[in-house]
């Protein structure tokens, strides 16, 4: 499960620097970073809301409803994405390990 959200957040990454080579004042489609190995569902975004939620490692954005209770909890819900942040423990540490940013 931590290795298919750390991958597509890895990808969300690269595609806010794509984006942000532009004036995207507009929202991107970024992809759910949940846990769920056949989720691929897009999730818009400006890319400000984007770096909001990359400002703490421990944050990820899923789409409402993707959420998992033994390992996260919702701090953040809209009516197009919610982010999770990782409890303490084990989930935290492994999203901050492997934060593509640090």
């Amino acid at each position: 499960m931590a290795r298919n959200e750390a991958l597509f957040r890895e990808v969300n990454e690269r595609i806010e620097d794509v984006q942000s080579g532009f004036d995207a004042d507009g929202r991107t489609d970024f992809l759910c970073e949940c846990g769920n190995d056949d989720c691929t569902q897009p999730i818009s975004l400006t890319l400000a809301e984007y770096e909001q939620i990359r400002q703490d490692p421990k944050h990820f954005v899923v789409v409402p409803g993707h959420d998992v209770v033994d390992v996260e909890r919702v701090v953040e819900q809209t009516d197009r994405y919610a982010v999770v942040e990782k409890i303490p423990g084990a989930p935290a540490k492994i999203a901050l390990e492997r934060d593509p940013r640090t």
